[in-house]
């Protein structure tokens, strides 16, 4: 009851939002398993806050999952010269060729990067970001670039990024729930 208490004054979500959003499916690229830690921990705060989350890793995704919409945690690292990891590059890949339709994605970002290489500080998450957003898919709230220098810990600070997430995701699916509602009664 208590957790069930807290995530009601934290996450004051109501059942539009929940039917809006369906699910959160979190797309992880990783090469060391930091990615699929923060992974874990997102997976853990999206269900304390009420909504149905998976994880899934990207070298198990397909194109045309992500063709048929729906919301999506990109969370991935990034490998060598700013390159995705090894699992992500044939999702990535894939969609630059095939080029899908991604109009009904919305989509968050948590890149993970050593600033050490400013170069290519969290390019893993900023590459899908671009392809993303250039294949029609929504970005919902800022991309999360998590420096492993930071002294805190990535799963931490993609946690306390969730919430603003979440919030933002709430709000954009409000409005979509009123433009359907101002469409009815157009339409009447």
């Amino acid at each position: 009851m208590g957790a069930t208490l807290w995530v009601d004054m934290h996450y004051p979500f109501r059942p539009s939002f929940v039917h809006m959003t369906g699910k959160i499916t979190i797309l992880v690229g990783t090469m060391s398993g930091t990615a699929e830690m923060v992974a874990d921990a997102l997976l853990e705060a999206i269900e304390d806050a009420g909504v149905t989350g998976r994880i899934l890793r990207m070298e198990k995704a397909r194109v045309e999952a992500l063709s048929a919409g729906g919301v999506w945690l990109v969370c991935t690292s990034t490998y060598g010269t700013g390159e995705v990891p090894d699992n992500a590059k044939a999702l990535y890949a894939a969609l630059g060729e095939q080029r899908p339709d991604l109009s009904k994605v919305r989509y968050g970002v948590v890149a993970l990067g050593d600033s050490i290489y400013p170069n290519t500080f969290c390019f893993g998450g900023k590459r899908f970001d671009e392809l993303l957003a250039a294949l029609g898919a929504r970005r919902i709230g800022e991309r999360l670039e998590n420096d492993s220098r930071s002294p805190t810990y990535p799963d931490d600070t993609a946690r306390e990024w969730l919430e603003g997430w979440l919030e933002t995701l709430r709000q954009s699916s409000d409005e979509a729930d009123g433009a359907a509602t101002e469409g009815a009664e157009i339409s009447r």
